[in-house]
């Protein structure tokens, strides 16, 4: 890891890392935590975060799709960044006005990159990538800015699906 990317995973650690009890989406309890909201609503550490995000993406990919709520600030910052159109993925589709799963631009026939903010058992990626998938979504690659190391890179390649994250929960730990 270059001393740039260190000192970034250096600096998402000491703004994000909290500590206590806490049960995660997988329902798995945790005593660390990683609150994205800490390093998503900080503006020049965002664009750091999303500038790297970028690096990770594989060739033709047509769209960003940051996945509900925590992979879209990362994606509007990193279509910024590298000009690519983005979509947002809901958890579900509104059964009212627009019904689409994905707001804000067509993912039919076309190469997706799906950004999420902290992948643990990587089900709710999983679950959107189906959808995305149904709706004719060619899914070239999920980014992450934190693997937990907890099985997500696992279930999501047993779906066919290649996980790219910034920093793994041991690099973060080994600083």
């Amino acid at each position: 890891m270059s001393g740039s990317r260190a000192e970034l995973g250096k600096r998402i650690y000491e703004r994000a890392r909290i500590t206590g009890e806490f049960r995660l989406r997988s329902g798995a309890v945790s005593h660390e935590y990683f609150d994205k909201y800490r390093f998503e609503s900080d503006p020049r550490l965002l664009r750091e975060i999303a500038v790297e995000l970028v690096g990770l993406l594989p060739a033709g990919v047509d769209v960003l799709a940051g996945l509900e709520l925590g992979g879209v600030p990362l994606t509007v910052v990193a279509s910024q960044v590298c000009g690519l159109p983005a979509v947002f993925v809901r958890k579900a589709a509104k059964t009212y006005g627009t019904c689409r799963l994905a707001e804000g631009g067509e993912i039919t026939a076309r190469r997706v990159a799906v950004i999420e903010d902290v992948v643990t058992s990587g089900g709710q990626a999983i679950e959107s990538c189906r959808e995305l998938r149904t709706r004719g979504a060619d899914i070239s690659a999920v980014l992450c800015v934190i693997d937990r190391e907890a099985g997500g890179r696992e279930n999501l390649a047993a779906e066919g699906l290649d996980l790219r994250s910034l920093f793994t929960m041991s690099q973060l730990r080994e600083g």
